[in-house]
């Protein structure tokens, strides 16, 4: 399909382009920007007067895979759906704890199971047997299988043989290692994060020294084999400080936060709404300025999603025994605005983080998959419309997943997309 984006402001973070420019797409790439090729015929024009035309916009954390079927049911239709509401192109998918993609057999069933029309799915691999066994995976031939690094679920491996084994056969293959910094003996049983709101609550708290250890033995294990690691949904201070230290220092080591420890605290916990309770717990006030303050200066290298469905009947236990987890995918837009808004950043910013940031990742993490995250000629064609004026009121019934449980519920958000373009085909449009 030609198509023709007329009329719309262009915001391409990477290539520091933000003015009224058309696009021109043929084949499933940009053909030209600004004045048309020669001899191109439309076989649809688009008229994005008073919208946004953005790279699609790519998230680092969100589970669309069906419940407990990773590798055999497939992806779940409503969470597609939801990715493309939210103007998100390409995703990564975290391993799934029921069912780990830990044969290869289970990562090519995921990738067939990419259609046209649908934003990119690009699967992890299980680090190890049973994603939290003592015997690592055939990584060689998972990566030759299709997923782009390695993941070990919430925690690092328990024993650090185990994850010292993994940073070395990794880093022999040139691949990446995946991982959350938290210590499991130091998360066991906790609900919420550590701290005077937790102990009112009487919740079980978790540490800061549950996310510095795991950091410390990460870059330890880093400086002895070399390997490559991207840490998943940073959440405190003190890591920020850690990583801020890793990279002075030269460490291949990339970050990103999710769009909940971003923005809220755990005063936000209110008197135990399940709806905050999740994986990273959130933190205090402090955390929060620091990890918005590392992703503005780019320590941090991308905002993600973390969008993680759960049904209402996972949320209606109490507090400390509630699914951790919340819908994520179509407020990562809204969320980045917002983060820029409150602190009077430029838009080119939020978006930067949501497209350049994890784009860049990508790169380092899985060259083959090619350049993305950029609208310019040659690029792949995946772009959103977004009405980056307008305010919507988020309403969980509403929305595509098949979860409605979010903390953001009843908040007042600036921009919504209207119109998400997949390999150059309109994949989705807002009902009006």
């Amino acid at each position: 399909m030609r198509l023709h984006t007329a009329n719309g402001r262009l915001i391409d973070p990477a290539n520091g382009v933000d003015g009224q420019h058309d696009l021109y797409i043929a084949a499933g790439r940009v053909v030209a920007v600004g004045a048309a090729p020669d001899a191109f015929q439309a076989d649809r024009h688009i008229d994005a007067k008073g919208l946004a035309v953005l790279p699609g916009l790519i998230d680092l954390s969100a589970r669309v895979a069906q419940a407990g079927n990773a590798g055999h049911g497939g992806f779940a239709p409503a969470e597609l759906r939801a990715a493309l509401a939210g103007g998100v192109t390409r995703l990564v998918l975290p391993p799934d704890a029921e069912s780990p993609p830990d044969e290869p057999t289970k990562i090519e069933a995921l990738m067939r199971q990419t259609q046209t029309g649908q934003c990119a799915v690009h699967p992890l691999g299980a680090m190890t047997v049973g994603l939290a066994g003592e015997t690592l995976t055939e990584m060689a031939l998972l990566a030759r299988a299709g997923c782009i690094a390695f993941a070990q679920g919430e925690s690092l491996a328990a024993d650090t043989r185990v994850l010292w084994g993994a940073m070395r056969y990794a880093s022999g293959l040139g691949q990446t290692l995946w991982l959350r910094p938290q210590d499991p003996w130091l998360a066991r049983g906790a609900s919420a994060a550590s701290g005077p709101y937790a102990e009112r609550l009487g919740l079980e708290g978790m540490p800061a020294q549950a996310e510095t250890v795991a950091l410390h033995t990460i870059f330890e294990l880093q400086r002895a084999t070399g390997a490559r690691v991207h840490l998943s949904r940073l959440s405190t201070a003190a890591g920020v400080d850690l990583l801020r230290a890793a990279r002075r220092e030269g460490l291949p080591v990339t970050a990103d936060v999710s769009i909940n420890s971003l923005l809220l605290t755990d005063v936000d916990i209110g008197f135990f709404d399940t709806n905050h309770h999740l994986s990273p717990p959130l933190r205090g006030q402090r955390d929060r300025d620091a990890l918005q303050s590392a992703l503005a200066d780019g320590v941090i290298d991308a905002l993600c999603s973390d969008h993680t469905p759960v049904d209402a009947r996972g949320k209606a236990a109490p507090f400390a025994a509630a699914t951790p987890g919340a819908t994520g995918l179509e407020l990562l837009l809204s969320l980045a605005l917002k983060w820029a808004r409150d602190g009077r950043r430029p838009v080119g910013d939020a978006l930067a983080r949501i497209t350049t940031g994890p784009a860049a990742v990508l790169s380092a993490v899985a060259p083959q998959l090619g350049p993305c995250g950029h609208l310019g000629v040659d690029a792949p064609a995946d772009l959103c419309l977004a009405d980056l004026d307008t305010e919507w009121m988020v309403m969980p019934a509403a929305l595509q997943s098949r979860s409605a449980q979010t903390p953001f519920a009843g908040m007042m958000l600036p921009g919504r997309v209207r119109a998400t373009v997949v390999g150059g085909q309109p994949a989705w449009e807002t009902p009006v």
